[in-house]
């Protein structure tokens, strides 16, 4: 049978500019832990430009988002691939501060392992369809971001306790939102189980 002309409609082209915004994310990865490292990493001026990159790269999450549910560009890929490229960004950042010294490890390991997990429980569920990050994990992507952000710029020391404080909260969402994810992930097969 011959797709209708609104069935063609409907469906987004793969290549459109919400997943090339989430491409590009992905792109500015290794440029943001070049300009973090650069200088011994705690050069003031290359500071200031991974901070300028990391910026860029988190707000083309928030931009890739609203074009694609705007202008009806959310396509699989997409679903898939924007929270996979927020991982990306937010583990290179926090294993770059952590390596320079700037962020204890076991915040890192935390963190690590929630985000690891949970893209492997993504693609576990795959089959079923793709689970897209809902408000819970946009917040906590938010709060995750601005915590690095303070962490990544060169700032007082004054300061830090502030930035300390952003990412203990950071730290709660993450947590609390993958108890979340694995609820929404397992409910449905369990369901599935037990039907008679």
């Amino acid at each position: 049978m011959k797709p209708t002309a609104d069935a063609v409609i409907s469906t987004p082209p793969l290549l459109n500019i919400a997943n090339v915004l989430t491409v590009l994310r992905i792109a500015l990865v290794p440029v943001f832990l070049a300009a973090l490292f650069a200088e011994g990493g705690h050069d003031t001026f290359w500071r200031c430009m991974a901070f300028t990159v990391f910026a860029v790269a988190a707000v083309t999450d928030r931009i890739d988002g609203q074009l694609a549910r705007k202008h009806g560009l959310v396509t699989e890929f997409g679903k898939l691939a924007d929270p996979i490229a927020d991982k990306a960004l937010i583990g290179a950042a926090m294993v770059g501060l952590s390596m320079l010294g700037d962020l204890p490890w076991w915040i890192t390991v935390v963190i690590a392992v929630r985000e690891l997990g949970i893209t492997a429980l993504r693609f576990a569920v795959l089959r079923h369809g793709v689970i897209p990050a809902g408000r819970g994990g946009k917040l906590k992507t938010l709060v995750q971001s601005v915590a690095i952000g303070l962490y990544v710029l060169p700032l007082p020391d004054l300061v830090m306790p502030a930035a300390m404080v952003v990412m203990g909260a950071a730290v709660v969402l993450t947590v609390v939102t993958g108890i979340d994810y694995l609820v929404q992930a397992v409910r449905p097969r369990v369901a599935a189980v037990t039907e008679p």
